[in-house]
């Protein structure tokens, strides 16, 4: 939130807002046309200069008309089983990327290519979507959008990687961006209800070019709850007035599908298990405000699995289901807290929850955000 306006970030960076910076779609990036074209809309109509101030890379795969069908129909084929997952095709795609049938911005470049591949992978792809029963995808409906794109976006596409190496060689300041939390990673995630790409630290490299000796700090970002969208384990997970005060009042909807959020306490075991895998040593803290007012709150330190104390690592998402989670109780605090710009001038009993939760982490806590403005911001 600038200015009392709301961005809900999908594709292009948060860093357009800024003045100086160049902004870069890297390469590990998978791209929805309709939300890219939606994007910038918003920030032209702001008068900001993306031709300017955007670098898509070539390498980025798109997210074809059918990708969305085949989620769907996939989702829908699980019944009971259904993992929850946005239908926006994100899945599909990165699935035709490592089978070799992806298609990217390059060849959006390339009209002729592009055409010939839509056309062949349509074709194959409607075989699948008519065995599920559902209507085959139409190539001549989306061409006119994707030639729109096409000349909208080719002045921004360029070579990412020379751009952020040229920044590393000059020492410049660079700041890499995640959208999805560590529990979502496809590799130590909790798999199945995961995305398709690694989001730890280490994909970092995978997905900007970047190498991880270059960077200097890994910051973990995370609420002073937990929240979850979609099917999967959440052990922590409330179902009470409170969940129904948390959800509301931190505003808890997916951001891409508008679904309510499962919400719970925090889970440290998890947190502190984010922190290991991807070498965070900065976390900030948000939406501790939406806490305010509550008697009592509560932090996951530990699970139990049938009487038994069981590390976070050894689980799976069929034992996660079945913790028993091990809390810690802290007193509330009944003031608002959202105006406050000192970590002093918080109550003492918010103090002691933030530093409770930064030795259980063994990781600096360094920001405090107390409200959605980016100005609301302590920084300790």
């Amino acid at each position: 939130v600038i200015n009392e306006k709301k961005f809900p970030f999908h594709l292009i960076p948060s860093g357009i807002l800024q003045k100086k910076p160049t902004v870069v779609i890297a390469d590990g990036t998978v791209i929805d046309p309709e939300v890219l074209m939606e994007e910038m809309d918003i920030f032209e109509k702001m008068g900001i200069n993306l031709k300017k101030k955007l670098m898509i890379s070539p390498r980025c795969h798109l997210i074809m008309p059918y990708h969305k069908e085949l989620d769907v129909a996939y989702e829908n084929a699980r019944g009971k089983n259904k993992l929850g997952t946005t239908k926006r095709g994100i899945g599909p795609t990165y699935a035709d990327k490592v089978s070799y049938n992806g298609i990217r911005i390059y060849e959006l470049m390339n009209w002729p290519l592009f055409v010939e591949k839509f056309k062949f992978q349509t074709e194959i792809k409607n075989k699948i979507l008519v065995a599920f029963g559902v209507t085959p995808t139409k190539v001549e409906t989306y061409l006119s959008t994707f030639r729109k794109l096409a000349e909208r976006i080719r002045p921004m596409v360029g070579d990412t990687f020379a751009v952020l190496h040229k920044a590393i060689k000059q020492k410049k300041q660079i700041l890499l961006e995640g959208a999805h939390g560590v529990m979502l990673d496809n590799s130590f995630g909790l798999y199945p209800y995961v995305t398709a790409s690694n989001v730890i630290e280490g994909g970092v490299n995978i997905g900007s070019g970047v190498p991880s000796k270059k960077i200097d700090e890994v910051w973990g970002v995370v609420k002073a709850y937990t929240s979850r969208v979609g099917g999967g384990p959440l052990p922590t997970e409330l179902f009470d007035k409170v969940a129904d005060d948390i959800r509301e009042r931190g505003y808890e909807y997916g951001t891409t599908t508008g679904r309510p959020r499962r919400v719970g306490w925090v889970d440290l075991p998890a947190v502190k298990f984010a922190c290991q895998l991807s070498s965070i040593n900065r976390i900030a803290i948000t939406k501790i405000d939406i806490l305010s007012g509550l008697s009592q709150i509560k932090a996951c330190v530990g699970y139990e699995l049938n009487g038994k104390k069981i590390e976070f690592s050894q689980c799976g998402y069929l034992e996660l289901s079945k913790l028993t989670p091990i809390y810690k109780s802290f007193p509330g605090w009944a003031e608002d807290i959202s105006g406050i710009k000192s970590f002093k001038k918080l109550p003492v009993n918010c103090q002691k929850y933030i530093k409770f939760v930064e030795k259980y982490l063994e990781v600096n806590v360094k920001i405090v955000s107390v409200s959605p403005e980016r100005e609301a911001s302590i920084v300790l």
